[in-house]
């Protein structure tokens, strides 16, 4: 058995946001009725703050497959030091029949497009069906990636945007009008973006000022992106006292997501979390049950995320003849 390599251009080429989409809804059914094992990630934080690098491992019993992800982020000094990226992935799968490396991929771009995906499946599932205003707290390359995937699913009449700096607040700006052609308004305050949202994103990777409870509108949808570690807080903590709650991952969620906030201050218990985002995708628990509700996403990001878009890359790369083979294991 050969096994195929997918460098970076091979595996942009290969998936639409689409694709990505359908991927991720499938990870997510397929978390909620036990058909994976996914062990707790490993994260290691390297010293004298270069950075961190995550491992995340999957296997998806219906398909088969196993992957393997390593993911490094905040290595600032890497581009002029080291002449590569300040992040970077990769993705091992392998057939779980046999356990032989089938590929071996690129996962830089993977971790975006399944990150982006999985506030549209949240939108798809929990935001009202009137929802046009999107506000994006945050203004990097994930709250980009957000609007790439929202925008499959529905009409985007306008979004506000808010960042530390108005610096990268007016680039997203340039950038999102030109690639979208939609009128991007660079708030003069998170309160003031906030306010505004029917939508509300939330990438700042969870280091910054909190999103108040007071500022969000009854009928808003939260996607929360930027916690996925203790550390890391991105909204307060009293918003999920009357909000319906739904995660990822129950387990993930509780003990390092934006969930665990709440939790830790008893406002509120493991048992006013309506459900994951797979239960409310198979019909198990309701959606959104009113125009008023607010509702939070909480997403932590699993391997099985990962998994199922790797396999999708993978099979399309047969499907086209796209990448390299090469003998890894001799017979």
């Amino acid at each position: 058995m050969k096994t195929l390599l997918l460098k970076k251009h091979d595996v942009g080429r290969l998936i639409s946001m689409a694709e990505v989409i359908g991927a991720v809804e499938e990870a997510y059914k397929a978390f909620s009725s036990d058909q994976v094992e996914q062990p707790d990630y490993i994260g290691i934080h390297l010293p004298s703050l270069r950075g961190e690098i995550d491992f995340k491992l999957g296997y998806d019993k219906v398909a088969e497959i196993i992957s393997m992800k390593a993911h490094s982020g905040g290595f600032t000094n890497n581009p002029v030091e080291h002449g590569v990226p300040n992040s970077m992935g990769t993705i091992l799968l392998f057939d779980a029949r046999s356990c032989a490396l089938i590929c071996i991929m690129d996962g830089s771009l993977i971790t975006g497009l399944r990150t982006g995906a999985a506030g549209a499946v949240s939108v798809k599932a929990l935001a009202r069906k009137s929802a046009r205003t999107i506000s994006s707290i945050g203004t990097g390359n994930q709250a980009r990636m957000q609007i790439r995937a929202i925008n499959e699913i529905m009409t985007i009449e306008e979004i506000h945007a808010w960042d530390s700096t108005y610096e990268t607040s007016s680039k997203y700006k340039a950038d999102i009008e030109r690639e979208f052609g939609i009128p991007v308004t660079v708030a003069s305050s998170k309160k003031e973006a906030v306010e505004r949202a029917d939508i509300l994103i939330t990438t700042t990777r969870g280091k910054g000022s909190l999103v108040e409870a007071e500022w969000v509108k009854p009928g808003t949808h939260i996607v929360a992106i930027g916690t996925d570690q203790r550390g890391k807080q991105e909204l307060d903590p009293e918003l999920f006292r009357n909000a319906k709650i739904i995660v990822d991952s129950l387990s993930q969620c509780t003990e390092k997501g934006e969930t665990w906030h709440p939790l830790d201050r008893n406002i509120i218990a493991k048992d006013d979390i309506h459900g994951e985002i797979g239960e409310v995708l198979l019909g198990r628990k309701p959606g959104r049950e009113s125009d008023d509700e607010i509702t939070i996403f909480d997403s932590t990001g699993m391997a099985i995320q990962d998994n199922t878009t790797a396999n999708k890359i993978y099979q399309n790369a047969l499907a086209n003849n796209v990448g390299t083979f090469f003998q890894f294991f001799e017979e």
